[in-house]
């Protein structure tokens, strides 16, 4: 695969995973559905993780089976995620942690492999170091969006000296050593203020109107997808 492409605008050096089916996530995933010939991953409607893990599973022959709570209509990433084979379940009373507690009772009763929330554990956070690692540069200044705060994690790995800015779109992330912006919208809400590039609008495209404000000229901004 190849290596993450950045674009300057206006002064911000942007890591554009949105040229990338699936994103950031998928650049690793692939190492990772082993074990199993079904991988389940329980989801709010707004997650980009469950476009990822449809797109990687198929392209490697797996299932993706993805647990979300039940809406009047599909959210559009729940959506393309079924586009790409996904199975997908609907959960009444779909509080996360139901959502995550029926796709974990469906991982035992049938063997299938449950993901973790967020993708959050060592193995992947070390390889989305090491992708950051291989573009060969120092950033003084990094952002991300931080939901569970995987990725600016990474970050810190990949780039222990550089200073780091997540901005929070739900509850309160682990982020490590990073400066937390908290976003003024609501979670399902779109950024009110966009970037000039395809950014996921619920997700990274809220981090822009920090980084209108606060950033360093030359810093980076990992954009993780559209």
């Amino acid at each position: 695969m190849k290596p993450p492409t950045i674009i300057e605008h206006d002064g911000i050096f942007v890591v554009r995973d949105d040229y990338l089916p699936g994103g950031t996530k998928s650049r690793v995933l692939p190492r990772f559905l082993v074990g199993a010939d079904e991988f389940v991953y329980a989801t709010p409607a707004y997650g980009y993780a469950q476009v990822a893990l449809s797109i990687t599973a198929k392209s490697m022959g797996k299932r993706a089976t993805i647990f979300v709570a039940k809406r009047n209509e599909l959210h559009t990433r729940t959506r393309a995620a079924y586009s790409f084979g996904a199975k997908i379940v609907q959960i009444p009373y779909g509080y996360l942690s139901n959502v995550q507690a029926k796709a974990k009772a469906y991982c035992e009763a049938t063997g299938a492999k449950l993901m973790p929330f967020g993708l959050d554990f060592p193995e992947f956070i070390h390889s989305l170091a090491d992708v950051a690692i291989g573009l060969n540069i120092k950033p003084a200044e990094v952002w991300t969006v931080a939901g569970s705060g995987v990725l600016t994690r990474a970050l810190q790995i990949a780039w222990p000296k550089s200073s780091f800015h997540a901005v929070q779109i739900g509850s309160f992330p682990k982020a490590g050593v990073a400066t937390i912006h908290k976003a003024p919208e609501k979670f399902e809400q779109d950024a009110a203020i966009k970037p000039p590039f395809p950014s996921c609008s619920n997700y990274d495209a809220k981090a822009w109107q920090f980084i209108r404000r606060h950033a360093k000229p030359g810093a980076l901004f990992w954009n993780v997808a559209a």
